[in-house]
């Protein structure tokens, strides 16, 4: 029997310790490395053979997104399956572009979890249904790599002076891809437009 081996990345020690217990019990299925972080994970992936390697989304550091896609781009030929509680359908449409060739939730049945792993691993692409078809019903994401920028600091609170200062725009040009955003998210301020943005996982 040919063992898969998988490095788990979550910044929760009891997420990852659980899911540890619950794969360890897969006679098929080997957890050689764990990470707190995305930038552990990359590291972990570069530093010994990974066929699989699960990653949460929200991550400090490097978040699951764009440790994606840095273990895509590396050529090492492992699978990345996001498992994450946050089922935001933009979140799908992102993970898939980052190069993941699965996206499950972690209430996931841990049978099915080890079944996903085996998938992902031959090489075809798993995805929970529920988020797909949410996914389809959402749409893509609307806005301009720019204006999530613009709102991903919006919604820390940011002024547009601040905003502009973080990101090297003007004010003027931070007020008008805010302007933008709100019209592309259909609210009416840029709060509403940050909170719908982030439910959406656009952002």
């Amino acid at each position: 029997m040919n063992t898969i081996s998988v490095v788990i990345a979550d910044d929760q020690a009891l997420v990852r310790a659980g899911l540890v217990a619950l794969l360890e019990l897969e006679p098929d299925i080997c957890v050689v490395a764990q990470a707190g972080n995305g930038r552990e994970a990359v590291a972990a992936v570069a530093a010994q053979n990974v066929d699989v390697a699960l990653l949460d989304i929200e991550m400090p550091v490097l978040n699951g997104l764009d440790a994606t896609q840095e273990i895509a781009r590396g050529g090492s030929g492992t699978k990345c399956l996001i498992v994450t509680t946050f089922d935001r359908p933009g979140y799908l449409r992102r993970a898939l572009d980052a190069g993941a060739s699965g996206f499950v939730v972690k209430d996931t049945p841990a049978d099915q979890l080890a079944e996903a792993i085996r998938r992902v691993h031959a090489g075809l692409r798993v995805i929970d249904p529920v988020l797909a078809e949410e996914s389809l019903v959402a749409g893509s994401n609307p806005l301009t790599q720019r204006e999530q920028d613009v709102l991903r600091e919006s919604a820390q609170g940011g002024s547009a002076k601040h905003i502009a200062a973080a990101l090297h725009l003007s004010p003027g040009t931070v007020r008008n891809h805010l302007s933008s955003a709100i019209g592309k998210t259909g609210v009416h301020n840029r709060s509403e437009a940050a909170a719908r943005a982030l439910r959406n996982g656009w952002i």
